[in-house]
């Protein structure tokens, strides 16, 4: 059949199980719009670009599906990067559609003309410039493939305008092959094999939880492990969720607003057993005093991330929920010779005497200011964690952290390594539409959700009953909280007392907006907000000055923690 290249857009969009296009028209994108009319999948207008990408990225953590967005060329593409950095350092699958000057104008300086390929090089897992329209098919089949295999990632295509009114004849690749790509998704039997003689020798052994764990689906896996040999369980940021957060074993988040006992157990382990962590600088902390008496299992399916920061004995490349299995099979025959609760009662009891000398805070005070911690709690027990939490970034993503108990994957939506402003609110929306009757709240600050906040009006166009809950102190509370701690208290640039009024705003889009000033008005408006059936801003006026505790201050070890 013949067909445009518009048309073979949308029909491989189609193939490949396409639900949401997340998108921004303009000028080199026209001809695909004129095909999306009759799209058998949902187009999304967002408000800018960037949002585009945050809620194709929302989208994709939270059903495990490759998110997809569409930008035009020149500065829509630009406004694009942030979000395209933001999921390749989380391995988010997406693959971002980009249009482009007509190829003879490519290099020219033409009219929003911009090396898009060249500027997403860095943050990208793979980009194409397609110059013929008899590529178009074999290309996305292959830019899907590259973005949900191996360790997800962000593909980008960019498209020039020509190509995309070219015709010829659509076939539609069945097969994708990449000479050059084949990751390794088995691991190895002799790796798994001294990683059980190490859990079997190990006195005080600790999990460590990554993202991987999450992306991979290996949560059932490792519960098992943890429970069958009673071993704790920590995680970081990104692997909130890949463990329950009210299991007796989890001792909840490491590194540098990590817990008390989570910090404490990685540097008295014997044993650090990591499963989808790349061990960035904010859970080791100083890495020459990181993890020092223990042997490091590291289990992840890049093998570029083993061994790149910290040392590791025993490799483990492969898909983290393949490589649990793995493990399991192989510990299996002789799990009945050892009394695993005695031989690591000591090392629990220890982890135990730690979580209650210093349990994380929340003093809230009956006459005081309110707590954002203790605002997360009251979140939390509304909703028994049966919500997906979005963050923007910040004190209000930290508390968000160490406050609300994730019970299960994919229920947590943050920027963990970019640490992208604005990523919150689109990646609800993004999320919402997925998942149409689950709760999906954004906690986020002030700061923050002026980032992207005019996309209250596609929440609003798309009948998105997403909560936005701002915990509002008129700062841009974690750059002051280090302006207070290191600068002197010199709040330069932090002060955000000049602010719309968020609940008029929310009104201005045709949203609801609710106010909380007092700690009375906390639940009644939490309830309100949670049983409205549309989109609403509560604006809760928190303590300006409260920090995120415990803190590792920057290059220093981990159990050398600022505490309140």
């Amino acid at each position: 059949m013949e067909m445009t290249g518009s048309r073979i857009l949308i029909e491989c969009l189609h193939r490949e199980g396409v639900e949401l296009l997340f998108g921004y028209p303009g000028g080199a994108i026209l001809d695909i719009y004129d095909a999306l009319s009759t799209a058998p999948f949902h187009n999304v207008l967002v408000r800018h670009e960037q949002a585009a990408v945050h809620a194709a990225d929302g989208y994709a953590r939270a059903t495990g599906k490759v998110g997809v967005c569409l930008v035009t060329s020149g500065p829509g593409a630009t406004n694009a990067v942030t979000g395209i950095a933001t999921a390749y350092c989380d391995s988010i699958p997406l693959v971002v559609i980009s249009g482009q000057v007509p190829t003879s104008l490519i290099g020219n300086d033409a009219f929003q003309e911009v090396d898009i390929v060249g500027i997403t090089r860095p943050c990208t897992k793979h980009n194409y410039l397609v110059r013929d329209v008899n590529r178009l098919a074999r290309t996305i089949r292959e830019a899907f493939h590259l973005a949900r295999s191996g360790r997800p990632g962000p593909v980008l295509i960019d498209l020039p305008k020509d190509v995309m009114n070219a015709t010829t004849t659509f076939v539609w690749p069945e097969e994708v092959s990449i000479r050059s790509y084949n990751p390794s998704y088995r691991p190895n039997l002799n790796q798994l094999r001294k990683a059980a003689t190490a859990l079997t020798e190990a006195r005080k052994p600790l999990l460590l939880v990554g993202g991987g764990v999450c992306l991979s689906g290996a949560d059932e896996e490792l519960a098992w492990l943890a429970h069958e040999l009673d071993i704790p369980v920590i995680g970081t940021l990104m692997g909130l969720g890949g463990f329950p957060g009210d299991d007796p074993l989890w001792f909840g988040m490491v590194g540098m607003h990590g817990t008390y006992v989570a910090n404490k157990a990685i540097n008295s382990c014997d044993l650090l057993i990591s499963v989808g962590a790349r061990f960035d600088d904010r859970v080791t902390g100083r890495l020459s005093t990181f993890a020092p008496d223990a042997k490091i299992i590291h289990i992840d399916i890049d093998p570029t991330s083993i061994r790149k920061n910290v040392h590791v004995d025993i490799p483990v490349v492969a898909d983290c929920r393949l490589a649990l299995e793995g493990l399991r099979e192989v510990l299996a025959p002789g799990l009945g010779e050892t009394d695993w609760k005695s031989k690591h009662s000591q090392w629990l009891e220890q982890l135990g005497e730690w979580q209650n000398a210093r349990p994380l805070c929340c003093r809230q005070e009956p006459d005081g200011p309110i707590k954002p911690q203790h605002v997360i709690r009251a979140i939390y027990e509304m909703t028994k964690g049966d919500a997906i939490i979005s963050t923007e970034v910040g004190q209000n993503q930290m508390w968000a952290a160490q406050f609300y108990a994730y019970k299960k994957p994919r229920t947590l939506l943050t920027s963990g390594g970019l640490g992208t402003m604005g990523f919150g609110f689109p990646a609800a929306i993004g999320a919402q539409l997925a998942f149409p009757d689950k709760l999906v709240i954004d906690i986020a600050g002030d700061g923050s959700i002026q980032m992207n906040i005019q996309e209250l009006a596609t929440a609003v166009q798309e009948k998105l009953p997403v909560k936005i809950i701002i915990l509002n102190n008129q700062y841009l509370g974690m750059v002051r909280q280090w302006q207070e701690l290191f600068y002197k208290r010199n709040y330069s640039g932090t002060p955000m007392e000049i602010q719309p009024d968020f609940v008029a705003l929310a009104k201005a889009y045709g949203a609801e907006g609710y106010r909380v000033t007092k700690l009375e008005e906390l639940v009644p408006m939490l309830e309100k907000t949670f049983a409205h059936p549309g989109l609403v801003v509560l604006d809760i006026q928190v303590d300006r000055e409260e920090n995120v505790y415990p803190m590792v201050p920057a290059g220093a070890a981990l159990d050398d923690m600022l505490l309140v």
